[in-house]
This record gives C-alpha cells, sequence and structure tokens, in this order.
C-alpha cells in the first residue's frame, strides 16, 4: 500500500491521498446501486467531453488548452475550486486534524492564503494574457523578459512538477478503485479504466471539457463535505456534546503550540500559498476567464471556500479522537471512514452518503489528474516544441498536444503500475521546486526594472539551495530538510528574491530593455 509522508513535513495533507485509508482490504464500501451511481457518473464525463468537442469553436491552441477564453464565473469558479482542492480534502485533512488537533485549523489559513496570492497577480496577467494571446505560463516569461533559457528552465521545472502529480494521482485512484471494490477490481485496473476516461473526455473537448467535469466534481467536492459534516456531527450527538467529550480524550488539544511549531506552521503556510497559486493549470484557468470581472469574483468567493470545505474535515478528523480514540497513523487515515460507517450502520437509510464520500473523493482525484494532464501538453506543445518550428499550423500543434496527451498519460499510467512507493518522496519536493517560479512572475509583473539574468540567476540559485537541502537529506547527508523550522523551498525562495533584487538594483547602465 501507499507510504505515508512524513508528517513533520506539514504537507501531507496537500499530496496525494493514501488510498489504504479508505476501506479495509477485502471489505468493500460501495457495491449493488452504489457502483452503478459511481458507473453513472464515470459516464457522464464522457457525455461532457462529446458536448465539449461539439461546442468547440476553432482548432486553435486556445480554443483546445483554454476553451477559447470564454469562462464564465460559475464555470470558472468551479473549476478554481475543484483545481485547488483534491482528495486529501476528505481524506488527508481530516487524518491531519485528528493526529494535531486544533493546531492544525492554520490549514484554513493556507488555503485562503492561496486566494491572496492569486489576487496579487491573476487580474494584470489574465489582461496581459488577452493582450497577447497567452497560452502557458511559459508564454508570459518569454514575452516579459526575453529569455529562451528562462522560459525553458521554469517550463520544464512545472512540466516535472506536474508528470509526479499525475503519477502519484493515478496510482491514488487505483488503489482508491480497488479498496472500495473489496479487492474485485485490481490496483491496474482502475488505473486503465480511469486513465481512458480521463483521455478520452479531454482529447475531445480540450479545458472545455475539463473544465465542465470539474463543474461536477466540484459540486460533489463541496457538498460532499457539507452533508458528510453535518450528517457525522448529528449522529455523534451534536458538536458541543463532541466538543465536551474531546476535553476529556485530547486535554492536549486545549494547550498553545510551541514556538517552534508556529515557525514551522508559518513557514508552512507561505509555502502552500505561494507554490499552489503557481500550478500551471492553475495560470491556465486565469487565461481561460471570459473577462476581469468573472475572474475577480470567483477568486472574492474562492476566499471563503476553505470555511465550508477544508474547515468541516479538519473538525471532523478532531472529533474523531472521541469515539475512536488511540489510532495509529494508518488507523487515522480512516477518520473519516470509520464515522461514516458507523452512522451508516447505525441509520442504514442514509447509507447513500458513504456512495457520496466515495464519489467526491474519486472526482476529486480525477479533476487534479485531468488539469495536470493538460497542462503537461501545453506546456510541451507550446514552450518547448513551438519554438523550434514556429511556422507549424495551430491546427498541428493541436494535434500535437492530443497525440501528446495520450502519450503522456499511456507512460504516465505504467509508471504509475510498476513504480515503487519510494516516489513519494517526490510529492515532498513539488511545492518547494514550484515556489522557485514565484519570483520571476510576481515581481516581474509589477517591476519592469527586473532584468532576465537576474530572474535566471534568481531561479537557479533557490532552485540549487532547495535541492540541495531536500536531496541531501534524501540521500543520508546530515543536512535538515527545514533549517530553522523553515521549509527548504523557502530558503530557496528567500534566496532567489535576494538574487533578483541585488543584481536587478545593480545591474549596468548598459542592460538591455527589462521587459514589457
Amino acid at each position: 500500500m501507499l507510504r505515508r509522508v512524513e508528517p513533520e513535513t506539514l504537507l501531507e495533507p496537500l499530496g496525494v491521498i493514501q488510498a489504504k485509508t479508505i476501506a479495509v482490504a477485502g471489505a468493500p464500501l460501495i457495491e449493488g446501486w452504489g457502483l452503478w451511481m459511481l458507473g453513472a457518473y464515470l459516464g457522464s464525463l464522457l457525455l461532457l467531453g462529446v458536448l465539449g468537442r461539439l461546442a468547440r469553436k476553432s482548432n486553435s491552441l486556445g480554443d483546445f488548452f483554454l476553451a477559447g477564453r470564454g469562462l464564465g464565473f460559475f464555470v470558472l469558479l468551479l473549476t478554481l475550486y475543484a483545481t485547488q482542492y483534491s482528495g486529501n480534502t476528505l481524506i488527508g485533512f481530516s487524518a491531519s486534524g485528528y493526529r494535531n488537533g486544533f493546531m492544525f485549523l492554520a490549514s484554513v489559513g493556507f488555503m485562503m492564503g492561496i486566494v491572496g496570492v492569486y489576487l496579487s497577480f491573476a487580474p494584470r496577467l489574465r489582461k496581459l494574457s488577452a493582450e497577447e494571446g497567452f497560452v502557458t505560463l511559459g508564454d508570459y516569461i518569454q514575452s516579459r523578459f526575453g529569455s529562451r533559457l528562462l522560459t525553458v528552465c521554469i517550463s520544464v521545472s512545472g512540466i516535472i512538477a506536474l508528470c509526479n502529480f499525475l503519477i502519484t494521482n493515478l496510482k491514488a485512484m487505483g488503489e482508491v478503485t480497488a479498496e472500495v471494490t473489496g479487492g474485485a477490481v485490481s490496483p491496474a485496473m482502475g488505473i486503465g479504466v480511469l486513465a481512458v476516461i480521463i483521455i478520452i473526455y479531454e482529447t475531445l473537448g480540450g479545458l472545455r471539457s475539463v473544465a465542465w467535469t470539474d463543474v461536477i466534481q466540484g459540486l460533489m467536492l463541496f457538498f460532499g463535505c457539507a452533508v458528510i459534516f453535518a450528517a457525522v456531527i448529528a449522529s455523534f450527538g451534536g458538536l458541543e456534546t463532541l466538543a465536551e467529550r474531546l476535553h476529556e480524550v485530547r486535554p492536549e488539544f486545549w494547550k498553545t503550540p510551541p514556538t517552534g511549531k508556529l515557525v514551522t506552521w508559518t513557514s508552512t503556510l507561505l509555502i502552500v500559498a505561494i507554490g499552489i497559486a503557481l500550478y500551471p493549470q492553475a495560470i491556465q484557468r486565469i487565461y481561460a476567464a471570459s473577462s476581469g470581472q468573472s475572474l475577480r469574483r470567483a477568486l472574492t468567493i474562492m476566499v471563503f471556500m476553505p470555511l465550508f470545505t477544508t474547515l468541516p474535515m479538519v473538525l471532523l478528523g478532531i472529533l474523531a479522537n472521541v469515539p475512536f480514540p488511540g489510532l495509529d497513523n494508518d488507523g487515522s487515515e480512516r477518520a473519516t471512514v470509520l464515522m461514516l460507517e458507523q452512522v451508516a450502520h447505525a441509520y442504514p437509510g442514509v447509507k447513500w452518503i458513504v456512495v457520496l464520500f466515495v464519489g467526491a473523493v474519486l472526482a476529486a482525484i480525477m479533476s487534479t489528474a485531468d488539469s495536470a494532464l493538460l497542462s503537461i501538453s501545453s506546456s510541451v506543445t507550446k514552450d518547448l516544441i513551438q519554438p523550434l518550428n514556429p511556422s507549424l499550423p495551430e491546427s498541428k500543434l493541436t494535434l500535437l498536444g492530443k497525440i501528446l496527451s495520450w502519450l503522456v498519460m499511456g507512460i504516465a499510467a505504467l509508471l504509475a503500475v510498476i513504480l515503487p512507493q519510494s516516489i513519494w518522496v517526490l510529492i515532498e519536493i513539488k511545492l518547494e521546486l514550484l515556489v522557485q517560479t514565484a519570483p520571476a512572475l510576481l515581481l516581474g509583473i509589477h517591476w519592469k526594472a527586473i532584468t532576465a539574468r537576474a530572474a535566471l540567476a534568481g531561479f537557479a540559485a533557490g532552485t540549487a539551495l532547495t535541492l540541495l537541502f531536500l536531496l541531501g537529506n534524501a540521500w543520508g547527508e546530515h543536512l535538515p530538510k527545514r533549517p530553522l523550522g523553515v521549509h527548504a523551498g523557502l530558503w530557496g525562495f528567500l534566496l532567489n528574491v535576494a538574487v533578483i533584487l541585488v543584481m536587478s538594483r545593480f545591474r549596468p547602465a548598459s542592460a538591455a530593455h527589462a521587459g514589457k
């Protein structure tokens, strides 16, 4: 089964869920009519793929990868929501709440912080993308700095992060499928079937179909969190009763956390907020907004979504200590499931809640995987291949992007089946590397004095320092992964910013134009 990322990273609830937490091996979590409902949900995704194909307005990169830049407020809100939240919202956050207590309510701030970072650059970036026809983050970097080397470095960094993201989510999908069916469907078969469904609707309609499926997946996740929380709390005697008993079972939860933990939590807040806001798939959705007003409205509401998503699931995990005290790390990953199983056993008429839970988990994972796949395809096509052959028509580039999607999905699915569990160490470095893109984007979009040479040097220095700490530790060197309690990626980010500021401030008078 999947190896849990070490809890001291404080990033494990933001990676990929561990499927072993969903059900007891050999005991199906859903069966009969529940499986038919899940089948209907998967069929609806294929239907949306067909509808996305029929709604196509042109055979261009902008239409395929950005839905013709026509995502209105409602669809934009739900596709951003589905992109930001994964299966960990229902599993990982609850498990961390069970282990860490009220201190993990800080994760609500993590998720709100992401939107704060969006607001610092998204409106301006969307305006630029509409004016200059950007399709990828690399398009902006190239336009702003005019450096092919910097563009390739940032694009390749994003592709590596997304490939790891795709593989680990496919792995999770296979394990979830196997567990909820009690082993009737093998992990390999689960990966194969769900991967084919994703690739079909994605290549049929591009981002348009992906965004429309995100509407279903986002609604399932949102209402899943609300309904599951309400049903469990009501079944266990109400929030006040559970809180009183929690004080007896876990009195340490009510104590003030030590200063060292506060430093690490602050570091986590920053790296999560910056890293997730810089996901290439999130950048695509910013570009795809039909207007600046739609984007601002969607982001304004996104600020409050953690209160209805992250908060209830963390509280559910904390309160699970009352009926199920003393669970170990693996057991705590099943906190939500244990409470739901007890509710379904006591009230057979509400067993549909378990089906909703499983559907919401699968929906959240699939929305993450399809977004990662589309971003990989667009970045390889637009940032790496098109510059080698600028005269290639967009229709052929779009076809090439679809072929790449099938190729990448095939390779990722194969790797998800055969790779050892040690690949989970990659989860720990995904956000920490993505953060190194932030200075070039965030500073570059607001400060014209930043030069391409400074941005490239900062990116190289920040990435090197981050890898030094992370890989040095993994390879047995005596290097801390979090010097002074601060994540390696944040130290790299600070060095990155410092290099950019110093080099831009003291650049030669004859330096080239800094960009637009």
